[in-house]
């Protein structure tokens, strides 16, 4: 499977509303982040209350997009907590999302570009 585009990216990040088991691979955590960042820029134009609608809206599959994508690069979802920890939670969870996710399978599934995973999706 080759990298995914951005309409693939959104369509299985609201296919697997809140799946957080599984892996993401890089394009599709980092094509459906820029789907939020354009959606809440109109949103945020168009008004509050859309703004907020469309966050809350959005929550989960951000989120769990955010997990398996954690677990592409073999670490669990619960490091996602560690945002918390000012400044370097932040950059600690920023390289880890731009590193290349692990080859073949790990702990949390198999790899996203094999065959088999694409059956999965």
């Amino acid at each position: 499977m080759a990298e995914m585009t951005f309409v693939e990216s959104v369509k299985i990040c609201f296919r697997k509303y809140a799946e957080f088991r599984g892996r993401a691979s890089r394009s599709e955590y980092w094509w459906f982040s820029l789907f939020l960042l354009l959606l809440y820029v109109v949103a945020a134009v168009l008004g509050n209350r859309i703004l907020i609608a469309a966050s809350l809206g959005t929550i989960l599959p951000a989120i769990s997009v955010f997990v398996r994508r954690l677990h592409d690069v073999g670490r669990s979802g619960w490091w996602y907590w560690i945002y918390l920890v000012p400044l370097v939670g932040t950059i600690v969870l920023l390289v880890w999302c731009c590193k290349k996710g692990t080859v073949g399978p790990n702990d949390y599934g198999p790899d996203p570009f094999s065959p088999a995973a694409s059956d999965l999706s």
